[in-house]
């Protein structure tokens, strides 16, 4: 199981235009709606409500907006890449540049938590942040995560 077996290169974006974290959440849930089948609403709402237990952004210029949401076949993920950096509420207060949205189903605590964890792990990796810091389209960013994703 590798983190690429869940992520669809449609939803990469690398050039997020948001500015605040609702609009971001909003963009990265846009394809993984229409990647899943689910509405993108609902995907937002999810997230939102997630939000408001205690933020995703861990700090670093990193966030994980994550949620688990009934209706979904398997897990799903999405990345953003925002040039600019967005006040996401980060643990350390600073812009958020680097994102990762994970969808899993209701059911799914196991992958869901395995897959928060390597994620995480990787992004401690100074090298892979600056890569993926660095990517222009989808495929450098599946090319930086095909370098370090095997399997867990």
């Amino acid at each position: 199981m590798k983190i690429l077996d869940y992520m669809d290169r449609k939803a990469i974006l690398t050039d997020l235009a948001s500015a605040d974290k609702k609009g971001v959440i909003d963009e990265l849930a846009e394809p993984i709606a229409e990647l899943s089948q689910l509405d993108h609403r609902e995907i937002v709402r999810v997230l939102i409500e997630r939000e408001r237990l205690g933020s995703t952004g861990i700090g670093g210029g990193i966030a994980i907006p994550h949620g688990k949401i009934s209706g979904l076949e398997s897990l799903v993920l999405g990345f953003g890449l925002s040039g600019k950096g967005v006040n996401f509420e980060a643990l350390d207060s600073k812009p958020t540049h680097i994102f990762f949205l994970l969808l899993s189903p209701d059911n799914s605590t196991g992958l869901h938590l395995r897959i928060l964890a390597r994620i995480s792990k990787l992004l401690k990796e100074e090298s892979f942040k600056a890569k993926l810091l660095g990517a222009k389209n989808p495929d450098d960013v599946i090319e930086t995560i095909r370098e370090v994703d095997e399997d867990f």
